[in-house]
């Protein structure tokens, strides 16, 4: 069991019931969800010691995120109690035509507001095997970003592994400013994760792929990943390749490059798609699991990571809940759905 760190920002996701739409409820679930909350989940269920790292409101508010956690077995022993607030977004499911749509609520959250006196990042990553990040979380506030490096710094101290999920959120920042912050930090990053949009709008590089086409072959993506591991020096360059037929059907694929050799995954048709929200997150905690279960074996690795990633997509809410074994079985061909007794 390794030890394995995400740093971030969990909120409560408010949703309508089903497929309704914001104005037509009277009531929203609350899921608990964040990209590297998600991540931790995800290692938490594959046997790892899943740390967390967050601020979060000392009051009931926060506890239920730090309960959410808790109850899929990640260490919350991390997590620093204060601030004024939890940040919240809400979802609205789509449907066939109809996109999802997030609204945020996450300004001056507890996280946003944080600062180094909150974390003993060298204590943290003791005894770490991984660190994971995303670029939702300097996206949050100029002192996220600073927190960020700091782990980073701390991560590679202690000689730790660093992934990146780039994760380009435009309700949060500019591409202008994202690139300002994301390009200095990937000097600390190992596995650098994201799809062919994180890639120009966080890092301004853009691939020979007609994504939004659906011309999602491997070879307009030969030549972004080499300059991005030759200018960044990234042991691996990973991105996710969805084809968006309609909210309720992708395909789903992935494609990785040790610096030597691409390889592209098998193609999952996802139809019907139950919840896309931390489809992503999922991915980046199955390759983190495949990484250290195949250990280089980058083939073996990205087809852990799709075939979870894949199954996350028939879960509801943020968290993918699967077990290794239920991944293992999908990646063997066992895809039919039918009853297990």
């Amino acid at each position: 069991m390794s030890k394995i760190v995400t740093f971030g920002e969990i909120m409560l996701r408010l949703s309508p019931e089903g497929n309704d739409r914001f104005i037509q409820t009277d009531s929203f679930r609350i899921i608990p969800g964040g990209g590297e909350a998600n991540v931790a989940v995800s290692l938490a269920n594959y046997g790892h010691q899943a740390c967390y790292v967050t601020k979060l409101p000392d009051h009931e508010i926060g506890q239920i995120a730090v309960n959410a956690l808790r109850r899929y077995g990640v260490d919350t022993s991390y997590i620093r109690r204060g601030g004024e607030r939890i940040g919240l977004y809400y979802a609205e499911t789509g449907a066939s035509m109809r996109p999802s749509k997030v609204i945020y609520d996450r300004a001056h959250s507890a996280i946003a507001e944080a600062g180094p006196e909150d974390f003993d990042f060298d204590a943290i990553m003791k005894g770490a095997t991984w660190f994971h990040w995303s670029g939702i979380t300097p996206a949050i506030s100029d002192k996220a970003a600073h927190l960020t490096e700091l782990a980073c710094q701390a991560a590679k101290r202690n000689g730790v592994t660093v992934s990146v999920d780039l994760n380009f959120r435009k309700k949060l920042w500019t591409s202008e400013k994202a690139i300002s912050v994301m390009r200095p930090l990937m000097k600390y990053v190992d596995v650098c994760i994201g799809n062919e949009e994180d890639a120009q709008l966080c890092l301004g590089f853009k691939p020979d792929a007609d994504v939004e086409g659906g011309n999602t072959d491997a070879k307009g993506y030969e030549g972004i990943f080499t300059r991005m591991q030759k200018e960044f020096g990234f042991k691996y360059v990973v991105s996710t390749l969805r084809e968006s037929f309609s909210a309720t059907r992708n395909g789903w694929k992935a494609l990785i490059y040790d610096g030597k050799q691409f390889y592209q995954s098998k193609r999952y048709e996802i139809d019907p798609i139950i919840d896309r929200v931390g489809g992503g997150d999922s991915f980046s905690g199955g390759l983190i699991h495949g990484m250290l279960k195949y250990p280089g074996d980058q083939a073996s690795a990205l087809e852990f990571a799709v075939a979870a990633s894949a199954l996350k997509h028939t879960v509801n809410g943020d968290f993918n809940l699967v077990s290794e074994a239920e991944v293992l079985a999908l990646m063997s061909g066992s895809s039919n759905g039918r009853v297990q007794r």
